[in-house]
């Protein structure tokens, strides 16, 4: 389920925020999102793939703590990232 290096490059360009920027806050955000979102497609098909779903929820976790974290330092880039990735807000 990884990602191919296209779609990441692609991701990366959008998100960065230099132009050697590969590892910000919202570029590991928006490349799990994307995860996120191929794994439950994955899901909806195969419901009973039980490793699947635990390696979705431990993703689920990381961008939440990431999250929390853009969100405690840098709240304005935090309420833009949520935005374009159409993310609740608690």
């Amino acid at each position: 389920m990884a990602l191919d290096s296209a779609k990441k490059q692609e991701i990366i360009s959008q998100f960065a925020r230099k132009d050697n920027d590969t590892g910000s806050s919202e570029i590991q955000i928006a490349l799990l999102t994307e995860r996120i979102s191929s794994l439950t497609e994955h899901l909806k098909v195969n419901k009973k793939d039980h490793s699947s779903r635990l390696g979705m929820l431990k993703l689920v976790g990381q961008r939440r703590s990431l999250l929390k974290y853009l969100k405690r330092t840098q709240y304005t880039r935090y309420a833009e990232l949520i935005k374009k990735l159409n993310l609740k807000d608690k």
